[in-house]
């Protein structure tokens, strides 16, 4: 179990999953960030997107995440975020409304406030859109 490390991903509503994981890619504001065993300690902050890890035992696993942080710590990652949805647990037809909903707000004269969360709201759209292309995994 030395190539392995703790991994727990918390949603707001569920813990999504808790066990032994080889590597964790979670979405950043930077890019990507990945995670393996004896990573050094951290706390990173997450954007909405799509999160990867692969259990154990290599069955892969694909999540749309919404904001949120993770830490590691002695070979421990703790994972928070509002939500965290599997391929199968999303309506691809909800996601795309949502999707275009946020476009035409984006269109819309507004405030910067109301531009940053539609812009959110545009982010998590998409990232639910893309996670769902890989139903088969």
């Amino acid at each position: 179990m030395a190539d392995t490390f703790g991994l727990e991903i918390y949603a707001s509503n569920k813990l999504a999953f808790a066990g032994r994981a080889k590597t964790l890619t979670i979405p950043a504001v930077d890019g990507e960030q990945a995670f393996l065993a004896q990573h050094e300690n951290i706390v990173a902050a997450i954007i909405p997107g799509e999160m990867r890890f692969e259990e154990a035992d290599g069955t892969k696993h694909v999540l749309a995440v919404s904001s949120g942080f993770v830490e590691m710590i002695n070979n421990r990652v703790k994972l928070f975020c509002l939500t965290a949805e599997s391929p199968e647990e999303i309506d691809i037809r909800r996601a795309q409304e949502a999707k275009e909903r946020a476009e035409e707000q984006m269109r819309q004269k507004q405030s910067i406030q109301e531009y940053h969360m539609n812009q959110l709201a545009l982010s998590r759209a998409m990232a639910r859109l893309r996670v769902t292309s890989h139903k088969e995994i």
